[in-house]
């Protein structure tokens, strides 16, 4: 319990600190610390040792990602309530820095929370997903992304050439589209319409924008702003991560579809630092082979791809495609670069 207690705490730090980077007057710290001092830190400290025996379910290790639903709440009632505050420059620089809190670390706590059978835990990823407007996310990824995965139908596996840009516009489009349809399906196989309130492709966008009048209500047109700016920002960052998770790799096509998933199908990125600060998301590999395993006992898999860095080092390279094409070509496996 008191490892839990130090990572709630931690958790809670970095999750709150952009409102401490406003009151000191440097609202853009939060995005130096992520894709600078973060990304350096990592390096240094490397990569993971070989692990030595079976990661083991760790009874206290479910209540940390749930406690991020708390501070997000914080994160954003408060930046609401000091929008009205703000110059046009520090409501820019503070919306981006609470969109990485939001994107970085609340999407990859929904992300592993939508994973898991308790209703408790895919209700706060419901919730954390709304505030940022991005709901559909819950019924696309583990319905959607899982089954299609490193093939064409699947808008959240990035092609070899295809830049970031327009894999975000596709993945975002494709993604509500394809979440759509699978809840219509799911509502006519028990005889409902598509238009009724348990399709969450419907009503996760409604809530969002309720939030929105919200947050316009409490803080005005500032505050309007900033949650949009956060939503935006806060996809931007988890369509980027999604681009790098499965950049180039592909399942070949059999006679009876494609082959099953492995952890050739994913890139692995297994340094210690980035995969503490975000919930053991880039042991990628094992997440897609056994995607009910939660994040403590997620393994390193040598057997995948590779990837240089860890993803807050390789946002910001991702985001100016020349250089991710000549970092990452090279690295492609022989089947998949001569795709």
């Amino acid at each position: 319990m008191v490892r839990a207690a130090i990572d709630v705490i931690l958790l809670g730090t970095f999750s709150l600190l952009p409102l401490a980077w406003l009151a000191a007057g440097v609202p853009w710290m939060t995005l130096v610390v992520t894709f600078l001092l973060i990304p350096i830190v990592d390096a240094l400290v490397g990569r993971a040792r070989p692990q030595a025996h079976e990661p083991v379910p760790l009874p206290w290790a479910r209540w940390v990602p749930r406690a991020h639903l708390l501070f997000q709440f914080v994160l954003l009632a408060a930046a609401v309530r000091v929008a009205p505050q703000l110059a046009p420059a520090e409501l820019v620089a503070f919306a981006f820095g609470v969109g990485t809190v939001t994107g970085g670390v609340g999407i990859t706590v929904a992300h592993e929370l939508c994973h898991r059978a308790d209703r408790l835990d895919r209700a706060i990823a419901k919730a954390l997903l709304v505030m940022v407007g991005y709901g559909h996310f819950v019924v696309e990824h583990v319905r959607g992304h899982h089954v299609r995965v490193a093939t064409p139908e699947d808008p959240a596996s990035a092609p070899r050439g295809m830049d970031v840009y327009r894999f975000i516009v596709r993945s975002v489009a494709g993604g509500f589209a394809h979440a759509w349809r699978l809840e219509a399906l799911r509502l006519a196989a028990r005889g409902r319409s598509a238009w009724n309130v348990a399709n969450w492709a419907l009503t996760a966008p409604a809530l969002s924008l309720l939030l929105l009048a919200v947050a316009v209500l409490a803080g005005g047109i500032n505050a309007l702003w900033l949650m949009l700016a956060q939503a935006a920002w806060a996809v931007v960052l988890l369509e980027t991560v999604n681009y790098i998770e499965h950049y180039g790799l592909r399942r070949r096509r059999t006679e009876v579809g494609y082959e099953p998933v492995s952890v050739r199908h994913s890139w692995d990125a297994d340094y210690v630092v980035s995969n503490f600060l975000l919930f053991n998301l880039q042991r990628h590999a094992d997440h897609h082979a056994h995607m009910q395993r939660p994040f403590e006992t997620l393994r390193a898999s040598p057997r995948a791809p590779q990837l240089p860095a860890g993803y807050p080092t390789l946002i910001p390279v991702a985001l100016v495609p020349p250089l991710w094409f000549a970092l990452i070509h090279p690295r492609l496996p022989r089947e998949e670069s001569a795709v």
